[in-house]
C-alpha cells in the first residue's frame, strides 16, 4: 500500500525515540520540575512531544493520500491546498508556542557559561532567521509545505540555489529547526531542549521515510 511505504521504519524510529526520552527523564528528575497555570511540566512536556508527532502524521496522511489517490482534492476541490497549508502552519506555530511555555515552566534547570549561552543563542537565531528569510524570498511557503504533492505545475519548478539553498538542499531540516532550540536556551530549560532535540531527529525520520520516497515517486530517483 503506497500510503504506508516505509512507515514501519517510521514507527520503529518513533518507538526508539520515545524510549530514549523516557530513559532520559528517568535519569534526571529536573527535566520534569516546575508548573505553570496549575499545569505540571510533565503535562506540558507530553503535549510538546505529541504535537510534532501529530504534525508529521498529518503531513504524511495528506501528502500520501493526495499524491497517490487525489483523495483531498476529491473532497475539498480547489480549496485543498489552502486548507492543508493553514493547518500545517498552525501546527508549526503551535509547536513553538508550546516550547516557549515548556521552557518557562521548566526554566533554570541547567546552566551554561553565559558567554557560551549567548554565542549559541546568537548563532542559532541568525542561522534560523536566514533560513526562514531564504524560504520566504526564494523558495516560498507553498513549496516548503509540500505543494508538489498537490500541484502538477509545481513539479516543473527548478531547484532553488540561492540564499541558504546555495549551501544545502536540505535547509529546512538542517537549519530551520534550530529555531526550536531557542526557548530551551533562552530560559535554560532541560525539558524544552529535549523536545527540540526530539523534533530535530524526528524531522529527519520524516525526510528518509516519507519525503525522500515521495520525491523519488514525483521526480524519479
Amino acid at each position: 500500500m503506497k500510503l504506508l511505504e516505509k512507515q514501519l521504519w517510521h514507527l520503529l524510529a518513533l518507538v526508539l525515540l520515545i524510549f530514549g526520552i523516557v530513559a532520559m527523564v528517568d535519569l534526571d528528575n529536573e527535566i520534569l520540575s516546575g508548573s505553570l497555570w496549575n499545569t505540571s511540566t510533565k503535562t506540558w512536556f507530553i503535549v510538546a512531544i505529541l504535537t510534532p508527532i501529530a504534525h508529521q502524521e498529518y503531513v504524511l496522511i495528506c501528502w500520501r493520500s493526495e499524491l497517490h489517490y487525489s483523495s483531498l482534492t476529491k473532497l475539498f476541490k480547489n480549496r485543498t491546498f489552502k486548507l492543508y497549508k493553514a493547518i500545517f502552519f498552525i501546527f508549526f506555530l503551535g509547536r513553538m508556542v508550546l516550547l516557549i511555555c515548556l521552557a518557562i515552566v521548566n526554566k533554570d534547570t541547567f546552566h551554561l557559561i553565559i558567554s557560551v549561552l549567548y554565542i549559541l543563542i546568537f548563532t542559532f537565531s541568525i542561522v534560523s532567521f536566514y533560513q526562514f528569510y531564504s524560504v520566504l524570498n526564494f523558495f516560498g511557503t507553498d513549496r516548503a509545505a509540500g505543494l508538489d504533492h498537490f500541484d502538477l505545475e509545481a513539479r516543473k519548478l527548478p531547484l532553488v540555489k540561492i540564499g541558504i539553498f546555495k549551501y544545502t538542499n536540505n535547509g529546512m531540516y538542517f537549519y530551520a529547526f534550530l529555531v526550536f532550540y531557542l526557548p530551551g536556551l533562552i530560559w535554560q530549560s532541560k525539558a524544552a531542549l529535549l523536545v527540540a532535540i526530539f523534533s530535530h531527529i524526528y524531522i529527519w525520520v520524516h525526510y528518509y521515510v516519507t519525503e525522500k520516497p515521495d520525491m523519488n515517486h514525483i521526480y524519479g530517483k
